[in-house]
């Protein structure tokens, strides 16, 4: 008879008891076997060969020599293209808040005025993000040449997706209790809005708002390699140069930018939760 830890007779498992946990085992081992086989398929696609990174690691180490040490005495002329990333994020993130915020309340279930409105709005807002900002920046640098221009417009658009989704997610999980009260008192739609809706809101939109403002800074920076103008275009020039040492300068650049975002994007959502 086998005994349990106290010394006591170990409880006796049914039958059905027994199959329920052999067969939640083999469970476990099939999804154990799939998820290695997941992890075994993606490595033969990608062809993933780590001797190539050991054998070819001293190109890299010769590029990071070349690049020391970095150029200084071109950081004047990266401030301006500096300054054009980051308007370049805040324009897009701009546009993306003006023009996500009322397709959010038409893609709200607890907000929006009608069915078709819903699927309309969740349409667009699906469609906006599932194309990437990188293949919008390509179409409106055909359509309005190449620029910073384009590249706020495709952050504009890309995040009226990202946005329109995290801000009809808020507005639907809010309590509904002011809003009901308001309309029981006679308040017009407008007033509703106003008075229950945006100050019940402000917070976690504006705290969404930061958020996005921080990648689109990271967004900006690539968008540039394709044209769309921002201190990602110069360091692609650069690169294409073989100007390394403007290279490093511009990623020390970079490095500062995002940082710097990063930290005041998490300073400034502190404050406002």
């Amino acid at each position: 008879m086998s005994l349990d830890i106290a010394g006591r007779p170990a409880p006796r498992l049914s039958g059905a008891d027994g199959w329920r946990r052999g067969l939640t085992t083999a469970l476990h081992c099939v999804l154990a076997l799939l998820g290695l086989a997941v992890v075994v398929q993606a490595l033969i696609v990608v062809e993933a060969r780590p001797q190539d990174l050991i054998t070819g690691i001293h190109g890299m180490a010769d590029i990071i020599w070349r690049a020391m040490p970095p150029d200084f005495s071109k950081l004047p002329a990266a401030a301006w293209p500096t300054l054009q990333t980051l308007d370049i994020a805040l324009f897009g993130t701009m546009v993306g808040i003006v023009i996500a915020v009322p397709l959010a309340l038409l893609a709200a279930a607890n907000m929006t005025p009608s069915r078709y409105a819903y699927y309309a709005a969740r349409a667009i807002i699906g469609f906006t993000r599932a194309v990437p900002d990188l293949v919008w920046a390509l179409l409106f640098v055909t359509a309005v040449g190449l620029g910073p221009f384009p590249g706020g417009l495709a952050l504009g658009v890309h995040s009226v997706g990202m946005l329109g989704r995290l801000f009809a997610e808020t507005i639907e999980q809010m309590d509904m209790a002011p809003i009901h009260a308001l309309e029981l008192t006679g308040a017009r739609r407008i007033q509703v809005f106003s008075h229950g809706i945006i100050p019940t809101l402000l917070p976690s939109l504006l705290g969404i708002s930061l958020y996005r403002l921080d990648e689109n800074i990271r967004s900006s920076l690539v968008l540039g390699f394709v044209g769309a103008g921002g201190i990602g275009f110069q360091l692609l020039t650069a690169m294409n140069l073989f100007q390394y040492q403007e290279v490093s300068l511009l990623l020390i650049i970079i490095f500062v930018i995002v940082l710097g975002a990063e930290r005041l994007s998490a300073a400034l959502r502190e404050r406002l939760a």
